[in-house]
């Protein structure tokens, strides 16, 4: 293998995963461990009276039930606006909320006895609705306005062009809960020491655990150590909420002396952990006569929950894509996120923007159809360029691939041949169920489209977290070990990493290992979030590469005969010359003769994000370092009688700037396609009137099985970021975003039915169906 960067390598962790080998947080015990278990809420809201665990009393197996007075620190998981507690103190703010931990010799008593304990609470009147949470007489329970966070954004004249349009097109869309589904259930493991505590668990951000466990106990953060174990799974829902269950674990094992192990069932863990925000859009779009965006005026409402967590940043990307991957002169938008006594919703794959765009790719379907122009050609009409300006303000430098992406799907779906048979075939008389024919008349089948971007990375709201610190060792043997400060959670980053380092270093990727992420040996590298480990590590890891590959090349000069360095490059596992007038010399034995003159082999390395100048006040700016762009074309049938969607095949076209593992690139298209095909058709969370979640697992809150899963089709776009590793960007979040409302565009397609709330679930559909019928 000459080229390890763009090669089609095997992830370095499967064969440990798959054989059973790799260490997840609950194959991991230390002697004398206790098992903890959480005493939760059983109101949406209410004062807390009393705690009665006098049914422990004789239960010798307890170790003890701790509650917010037993904090020995602050009662605060910091994240942004540190409002959310360890423990509720004197009121709880949705059902589920944790009261206290109990500690115990075994899980089952842990279990047990945390069920026993009675949380006596007065009801109050609970905020269950966002909208009406804004109101001014609604409850306050937060601030005055139950708002955490706002933006605006107004730029030219909005007015005018709606007056001017030849059409406008306006509507409201909802788009609700999504649980992030991963394998492994949140866990913990604190074990105290005589210098302090160390955190082992599943994770995607432990500085984050590590300021959380060190905020509750009130210890200095290097006294806190966290090292992430193999994690299940994470979609963003471990990035915030692991600092509550660290928080937790730690406190039991601050006060027993003893290593604390805390594993959540799936029921709490969905009843307690963070989800993505339902969304409330009001979204208006005005044109000219040919299809030319002239103005946007968006409202754009975000439930955030109980507690703030991750939603102000979260409602700040939703506002940025406000207005799509296209060219709108005049815009308006306010954006809110508000408190509700419900679970606190956080980070999840797309982090804000799957609501929006579901809102603006519907928008820009709805557009067409009034200007009886194809939805594909809206869309090449009014796509952002290089040279263009966001909606936000942004003007576009480069690496702007959207118009390939989209040219690449209408060709590999045969866009215009496609919707014509399928408009055909729909519109026949024959209602017979003969099995001879294609299909039955109540079967109907449609093409719909989305066009997305996403801004990599943290972007100028996250700026203070943009950064990454890496260390690399180079052995006299050839093998290399390397830290980074980002996780692994099932994404690919360690193999992608890998290739990075054994492409830098000329050595085979087979020999390049990762080391678990531990906070004692690589600085804070902000979260692992925001598609950004590819682009901040691999930049990190070529900077600590850069000492090492300095001492290569002194050393390599010397063996060809005194040339100059400059001469030499790496290819594949051997020190060349560039214009390859002779041999080179393996790199193997360069490293040998490294090591024994005792050169360098060794570096640290760090990445910072450039300066962006995005203005708050204004809502205008450069706010992302640079975007990943796709188009989404989606194929269902829709079953008329029964109501049922099947989402047949997406064709899914993502420009990636660079594909550093073109396998890991389309597992990655893949998987976020199904789960975004889930969020657009089955996945939907639902409370009863009192606020209590009403499906609260697998059986009840319906995820795409293997039956369900589309034929996903991925098309790689490489329009190179300059500032990326090897040209490459991050994009991990961004197959999820457009599924959705090219699966709803293709109901339209195909039934004609206009849906502005999803899940399309089957009495979503018939409700929608009859409605139609009815006008």
């Amino acid at each position: 293998m000459s080229e390890f960067v763009g090669s089609r390598l095997p992830r370095t962790d499967a064969k440990a995963k798959v054989r059973g080998q790799a260490l997840f947080i609950d194959d991991i015990s230390f002697s004398g461990q206790l098992y903890a278990a959480v005493v939760r809420s059983p109101v949406a809201r209410g004062v807390i009276e009393g705690l009665d665990s006098s049914a422990l009393d004789e239960l010798s197996q307890v170790k003890g039930v701790f509650t917010a007075v037993d904090i020995p620190g602050c009662n605060i998981v910091p994240v942004v606006l540190r409002d959310q507690p360890c423990l509720a103190e004197k009121e709880v703010r949705y059902c589920g909320e944790p009261v206290a931990v109990v500690a115990a010799t075994t899980r089952d008593m842990a279990r047990f006895a945390a069920q026993k304990v009675v949380v006596r609470c007065k009801p109050m009147e609970a905020v269950l609705d966002a909208e009406l949470g804004m109101a001014k007489d609604a409850p306050k329970i937060y601030g005055q306005d139950n708002i955490f966070s706002k933006y605006h954004n107004q730029y030219g004249d909005v007015d005018s062009a709606f007056g001017e349009a030849a059409a406008v097109v306006q509507a409201e869309f909802h788009t609700p809960y999504q649980e992030h589904a991963y394998l492994e259930p949140q866990g913990m493991v604190a074990v105290p020491g005589a210098t302090g505590i160390e955190i082992y668990g599943s994770m995607q951000c432990p500085f984050y655990v590590r300021e959380g466990v060190a905020e509750v106990l009130g210890m200095k953060l290097s006294r806190v150590k966290v090292i992430q174990t193999t994690t299940g799974g994470a979609f963003g829902g471990k990035e915030d909420v692991p600092s509550l269950v660290a928080s937790q674990a730690a406190l039991a094992a601050w006060h027993t002396g003893r290593p604390v192990k805390l594993i959540y069932t799936r029921e709490e863990d969905m009843v307690s952990m963070s989800k993505r925000h339902p969304g409330h859009i009001r979204y208006r779009l005005a044109a000219d006569g040919q299809g030319k965006l002239l103005a946007a005026q968006v409202t754009y409402i975000l439930d955030a929950g109980a507690y703030s967590t991750l939603s102000p940043v979260v409602l700040w990307r939703g506002t940025i894509h406000a207005f799509g991957s296209y060219q709108v002169p005049n815009v308006w938008l306010k954006s809110y996120a508000v408190a509700t006594n419900k679970v606190p919703c956080g980070a999840f794959r797309g982090f804000g923007s799957p609501q929006i765009l579901f809102a603006v790719e519907s928008a820009m379907d709805m557009l067409a159809a009034k200007l009886g122009m194809d939805p594909a050609e809206i869309r090449r009409l009014n796509i952002l360029k290089s040279g263009d300006f966001t909606g936000s303000g942004q003007q576009l430098e480069s690496s702007v691939g959207i118009g390939e992406t989209l040219e690449k799907a209408l060709e590999k779906s045969d866009w215009n041949q496609r919707r014509r048979l399928f408009e055909q075939d729909n519109a026949r008389q024959d209602n017979s169920c003969d099995k001879t024919k294609k299909k039955p008349k109540w079967i109907q089948k449609g093409l719909g489209i989305s066009t997305i971007y996403y801004g990599v990375g943290l972007g100028s709201a996250g700026h203070k977290l943009s950064r990454a610190g890496a260390y690399v060792q180079l052995e006299f043997d050839s093998s290399a070990s390397f830290a980074v400060g980002t996780t692994e959670m099932g994404q690919g980053m360690t193999t992608v990493l890998s290739q990075i380092v054994a492409q830098q270093l000329g050595i085979d990727y087979v020999n390049v290992r990762m080391d678990p992420a531990d906070t004692s040996r690589v600085p804070d590298s902000g979260p692992t979030v925001a598609s950004r480990a590819t682009t901040v590590s691999g930049n990190a890891l070529i900077d600590a590469c850069r000492p090492i590959r300095h001492s290569l090349f002194l050393e390599g000069a010397i063996m060809l005969g005194g040339v100059a360095i400059e001469e030499l490059e790496i290819r594949g596992q051997e020190m060349v010359f560039k214009d390859s007038r002779q041999p080179g010399i393996k790199i193997s034995q360069v490293i040998k003769g490294c090591a024994e003159k005792k050169r360098q082999l060794s570096g640290h390395g760090w990445f910072k994000v450039p300066s962006m100048d995005w203005n708050a006040e204004t809502g205008r700016g450069k706010a992302y370092m640079t975007y990943a762009w796709a188009t989404n074309i989606a194929e269902v049938e829709v079953n008329t009688q029964s109501g049922e969607v099947k989402v047949i095949k997406v064709i899914a076209a993502h420009d990636v700037g660079k594909a550093i593992n073109p396998d890991q690139v389309e597992a990655q298209i893949q998987g976020g396609t199904v789960q975004g095909a889930g969020y657009g058709t089955m996945e939907e969370i639902l409370h009863n009137p009192a606020g209590e979640m009403q499906n609260t697992n697998f059986s009840t809150y319906i995820i795409p099985s293997s039956l369900d899963a589309p034929q996903v089709e991925p098309l790689i776009v490489e329009s190179a970021f300059e500032q990326g590793p090897y040209g490459a960007k991050g994009f991990g979040e961004q197959p999820l975003m457009g599924v959705a409302p090219a699966i709803t565009n293709a109901i339209y397609h195909a039934t004609g039915v206009r849906l502005t709330t999803i899940p399309a679930t089957p009495e979503r559909m018939l409700a929608a169906l009859a409605n139609l019928n009815e006008e």
